[in-house]
This record gives structure tokens, C-alpha cells and sequence, in this order.
């Protein structure tokens, strides 16, 4: 059965590129064959499984005009000769009988202004990082597949300074973005766009995000990945800012619910903002979320699919679940104008090499499928319930649920909300305190420190101008947020709630010096381990202040805490060791006093 799968896909392939021999040069008219000199260049292919670097030799013949520019980038034509014959370079560059009009037409892009060369291969990295990524996303058969176009390193290794360029198969059709790495939307609302961003978003259990999605269809090209640290892939990776950008415009299509991928929590007020938008939008598109949901059809310009989603849906649910998790290899369907012609979107297991193949792969499906093995048992829904729902399975505590990204990506949603990111800088402050509590019910500890701040009608970091209502309800969850990062290990939520239990001030009836002295001990002992590297609370509260509280409770006792003397004697002396080491030399005289005088109430 294997066999003759691959056979069949060996066979269309063959197929379609004998028709798009026959298919006229868009490139014709340029007379690049003619007009340019044939040159040797090294290429540089990344294998995005392996992390390794493949190299070889071509023939290319690039145009020395720019025909397309960007705001960083230019683009020349180029033809390159296929290397399936493995092209001797240094004995065939003077060669006249090669046929330049079967060359491959090809895009050689480079910076406009001067960058250092390692840049030129970490966005290679990137692509061909995302490409796998759409791999993994055609293994869950979605209606309409993607690809990434390979992208590789071009080394004019006989020009001066070895100049090198970014070397992409062009194709042929409208280039529309589809989204961008700092949350924009193109008015079209295209399912399939949208919906491979949140897929890789939730399967690689929220590590990164694929964003900036644009090209021919469902062809894409020149990516942006955005990551949990931020680092990797350039300036352009914004970390959990990205892809809290991202999930404010993003509204989950059909595809998204047929992917199984959770709905993202945005406040009331994000949700009607997205409809007045994309209503707003919908009118100057052919190919809009409006018409795709009234039609329940959807058709793609790579690979169209002659049922209707509806449809398509229909058949899907009616599948066993044994069908829907076992990757399947689409056959070609789509033109093959919108395809590199080097190599297979998936290739097939076992095949004969054919006169169309460049051999411009560098790693294979088995070994993609056996890399993302790991992130389909590690895959995390995009909602708050199900990120707790996994804390709760998992046990997770304390600074284990501070590394929550889903609770970092909302905690930078309400400060976008605050200077008015998405509302022309009007503050949206309900809409950023509704995602600071989500961040902080993620265990976030900044999150959960601003929203205890909120609540206790205390001094907060973010939304400085929102404030709630001084209510029992809103102390008491004040409280218990508070409670959440002392227990988190932030050392200045463990002074309040001590202090709270001290003066018995937000406890009320709850006030309990047992309590008091068990946190101000607990702060003692986190001052050399500051929860982020921070020790703003050691120069507000010094160890040896709170020694001196938890003396003085240990010396009148009361409020479920006994009475304990020597106690609270070692404790002035512990604070006035401290205190002399901090070189306060006139508070340890006073301690050492006190301490004496202590002992003489124990003595009579």
C-alpha cells in the first residue's frame, strides 16, 4: 500500500512538470539567458530537523537590475540550472550547449542596505524553521494545504567580497499579506492564513507563533516567528508582545475549530471592536469571512477543493478518530505555477529520482514527523481554562506557574490596552484589567502583585489609573492574590500579608501574629534569592527590621501566638548582627540593648 502511494505521487509529479515544461517563460521577454554571464556559486541549504548545513555548487545567471523593492530588501531575476544531474561547475560554466531555457526562474534578494552576513543565514533559518512548521500543519489535513517556499544562501564565491543573496523559486501570481508580525489583518480574512498562525502557536505548546504570513495563495514566503524568550530570528521577534498582537485580531474560523485549537479570551469590548473591523473590511474584499461563512465555501487559489467546507466538515466528523490523527500525503493538486519546482510540498517515502527533481530537499517527512512527535503530546489550548486546567493536572505551584506564556502574552494585552493600542489611543483600561486578571489567575507574578495592588486600592505598576471599588469582596480577593505571590516566592507580597496579620489591617478577624511571624520569616529567608533578581523590598524592609517585628510579637504574645521571651531576646540579637553588618552601627547598640533588657524580664 506504502509502495503504491508513493508510486502515484511520483507519478503526478512527473506529470506536472512535464506540463509546466511546456508552459510559456513569464521570463521570457527579460532575455535573462542571454543577456547575463553564467557564474559558479556556492548555496547553503538549512535542514531544519538536523540544525546542519548542506552545501553544493551551482550555475546561475542573475540580472544586474533590481525589478522589485522593499522597505529592506531588493529583488533580482535569476535562472539557475537544476543540479539533478549534478552539474560540474567548474567545467561547465564556459559550456554553450546547456539549455539556460530550461533553467529554473528564481528570486536572489539581498538588503538593500549593508548587514552583517550571519543575518542573511538566521533568516534563512527562520523559513525554513517555518516551513516544517507547515509540514506539521498538512499532517493534520486541513482543506486547504500550505507550504513555505525553501529559501537557501547564494555565495558568488568569484565576485568581489563573496557577496551573498537570498535564493527563492519565483512564483507567479498576486503576493498578498495576509497578516503581519504586529497584529495586522489583511481585509480579506482568508481562513487559512489565520488559522496555520494559531495552529503553531497551540502546538508547540505556546514556545512560538508563525506570523507575517504572505505570498501566492497558500504559499508563503518570508515569515516571522515570534518566541516565548523573545530571542532567536531577528529584531522582528517581539516574544509573547507578538503574539499578544496577534491574538487581538484573530477570530477563530471554521478551520481553527476543525484544527481542534481553543478559542483565545479577549474582553467584551476586544470582541466588538473585531467585528466592527472585519465588518468594516469586508466590504472591499472578494474573498471575505462574510461571503465564506454565508457560502460555507471556500476556494483557494493553490489547492482548490471542489466540496464546500460545509461539506468538508461533514465528512470529517463522519471519519473514526483513528483516520482523523494518521497523517496523510496530499496528492498534487494545485498549478503548478504556484510550486518551487525543485522539490515536493511532502515527498513521497520511496521514489525513483525524476528529471525534475533538484534534489533542493534537505530533510524528509519521516524525519519532520518524528521531531513533532514531542509537540503533539506537549500541545497547549490558546484558553486561560484549559491553561489552568493543565496547572491543575500538572501540579503546578508557586514560580512553576510563573512560567505560564499564555499569562505573559495576556499581561501584554492589557498593557497594550492601557496606552490604547488597539483603540486610537484612547486607554481601554476595563479591557486591560479584564486581561490582567487572566494573567494573574495564569500565576503571573507581576500580574498577580498589580491585580492584589488593585484591589487593595494600593499603588499598582500597570493601569496606574484604574482603580475598583472599596468593597469587602474586592479586599478579600485582593487578599488572596496577595497571598498567591507571597506563596510564589515574591518577598514583598510576604511583608504585606505579615504586615496584614500584624496590624490586623485587610485580615480583620482573621489576624493572626503565628501567621505574621511565619511570613516575616519568610521573607527573611528570600532576601538573598529576590523573585526575578529584584531587591527593591530588602532596601524598603532590611532583614533586621523584620526581626525586630517578630521580636516584639514573641515578646507580648497573643493573637494565637504564645508568649516566648527568649525568643524574642535571640531575635533582637539576630537584628542587631544584621543590622551591624548593613553598617548601622547606632540601630545593632539600640538592638543589644533591648536584647539585654529582654533577658533581664526572663531572669526576674
Amino acid at each position: 500500500m506504502e509502495n503504491e502511494r508513493g508510486n502515484s505521487l511520483a507519478k503526478q509529479w512527473k506529470s506536472a512538470f512535464s506540463k509546466a515544461k511546456e508552459l510559456p517563460d513569464p521570463w521570457a521577454e527579460f532575455t535573462i539567458e542571454e543577456r547575463c554571464q553564467t557564474e559558479i556559486a556556492k548555496r547553503h541549504r538549512y535542514n531544519a530537523v538536523t540544525k546542519t548545513w548542506v552545501e553544493d555548487k551551482v550555475l546561475v545567471k542573475m540580472d544586474d537590475v533590481s525589478f522589485a523593492r522593499g522597505a529592506m530588501r531588493q529583488c533580482f531575476r535569476m535562472k539557475k540550472l537544476s543540479n539533478w544531474k549534478k552539474t560540474r561547475c567548474e567545467e561547465d560554466v564556459n559550456d554553450s550547449s546547456l539549455d539556460w531555457k530550461q533553467a529554473l526562474n528564481c528570486v536572489a534578494k539581498c538588503y538593500i542596505d549593508p548587514v552583517e552576513r550571519f543575518i542573511y543565514f538566521e533568516d534563512c533559518k527562520l523559513q525554513m524553521d517555518a516551513k516544517l512548521w507547515g509540514e506539521e500543519y498538512n499532517r493534520y489535513n486541513p482543506p486547504k494545504k500550505v507550504d513555505i517556499i525553501q529559501v537557501s544562501i547564494l555565495e558568488f564565491i568569484n565576485r568581489p567580497g563573496k557577496p551573498i543573496y537570498h535564493l527563492e523559486h519565483f512564483v507567479e501570481g498576486d503576493y498578498i499579506k495576509y497578516n503581519s508580525n504586529s497584529g495586522y489583518v489583511d481585509e480579506t480574512l482568508r481562513a487559512t492564513p489565520q488559522a496555520f498562525s494559531h495552529f503553531t502557536f497551540e502546538r508547540s505548546a505556546h514556545q512560538l507563533i508563525v506570523v507575517d504570513v504572505q505570498g501566492v495563495g497558500d504559499l508563503y514566503t518570508d515569515p516571522q516567528i515570534h518566541t516565548a524568550d523573545g530571542k532567536s530570528y531577528g529584531e522582528a521577534n517581539l516574544g509573547p508582545k507578538g503574539m499578544a498582537l496577534f491574538f487581538s485580531s484573530h477570530t477563530c474560523n471554521p478551520l481553527c475549530e476543525l484544527l481542534s485549537l481553543g478559542h483565545f479570551d479577549l474582553s467584551d469590548q476586544g470582541k466588538e471592536r473585531l467585528v466592527t473591523s472585519q465588518l468594516s473590511n469586508q466590504s472591499s474584499s472578494t474573498m471575505c469571512m462574510k461571503d465564506f461563512e454565508r457560502n460555507n465555501s471556500f476556494v483557494s487559489p493553490v489547492s482548490p477543493v471542489e466540496e464546500s467546507l460545509d461539506e468538508y466538515f461533514k465528512k470529517k466528523a463522519s471519519e473514526s478518530s483513528s483516520n482523523q490523527d494518521t497523517p496523510i500525503e496530499s496528492p498534487l493538486e494545485s498549478p503548478v505555477d504556484d510550486f518551487p519546482m525543485d522539490f515536493p510540498v511532502i515527498k513521497p517515502r520511496r521514489r525513483s529520482r525524476q528529471r525534475h527533481d533538484s534534489g533542493d530537499d534537505v530533510f524528509d517527512k519521516n524525519e519532520g514527523d518524528r521531531l513533532f512527535q514531542q509537540h503533539r503530546r506537549s500541545h497547549r489550548g490558546s484558553s486561560v481554562a484549559a491553561e489552568i486546567q493543565l496547572f491543575s493536572l500538572k501540579k503546578f505551584t508557586g514560580k512553576m506557574k510563573n512560567s505560564s506564556i499564555l499569562g505573559k502574552v495576556h499581561y501584554e494585552l492589557a498593557r497594550y490596552n492601557e496606552m490604547g493600542r488597539f483603540t486610537d489611543k484612547e486607554p481601554d483600561l476595563k479591557s486591560g484589567f479584564y486581561h490582567l486578571i487572566l494573567a494573574a489567575n495564569l500565576g503571573l507574578t507581576d500580574a498577580v502583585v498589580n491585580a492584589a495592588n488593585i484591589y487593595l486600592q494600593m499603588p499598582h505598576d500597570i493601569l496606574v489609573e484604574f482603580t475598583v471599588e472599596d468593597t469587602e469582596e474586592n479586599r478579600i480577593n485582593g487578599y488572596n492574590y496577595m497571598l498567591e505571590a507571597a506563596n510564589g516566592g515574591d518577598r514583598k507580597s510576604m511583608i504585606i500579608i505579615a504586615k496584614a496579620h500584624d496590624s490586623g489591617e485587610i485580615v480583620g478577624r482573621e489576624r493572626s501574629w503565628n501567621d505574621a511571624v511565619h511570613w516575616y520569616q519568610c521573607a527573611i529567608d528570600t532576601a538573598a534569592d529576590d523573585d526575578a533578581g529584584y531587591f527593591d523590598a530588602c532596601m524598603e524592609d532590611p532583614n533586621y527590621s523584620l526581626m525586630v517585628r517578630q521580636a516584639e510579637l514573641y515578646r507580648k504574645g497573643g493573637f494565637d501566638l504564645a508568649q516566648d521571651l527568649q525568643q524574642a531576646a535571640e531575635l533582637y540579637n539576630s537584628a542587631a548582627e544584621n543590622a551591624t553588618a548593613s553598617m548601622k552601627g547606632r540601630l545593632a547598640t539600640k538592638y543589644y540593648m533591648i536584647a539585654e533588657e529582654i533577658w533581664g524580664e526572663i531572669d526576674e
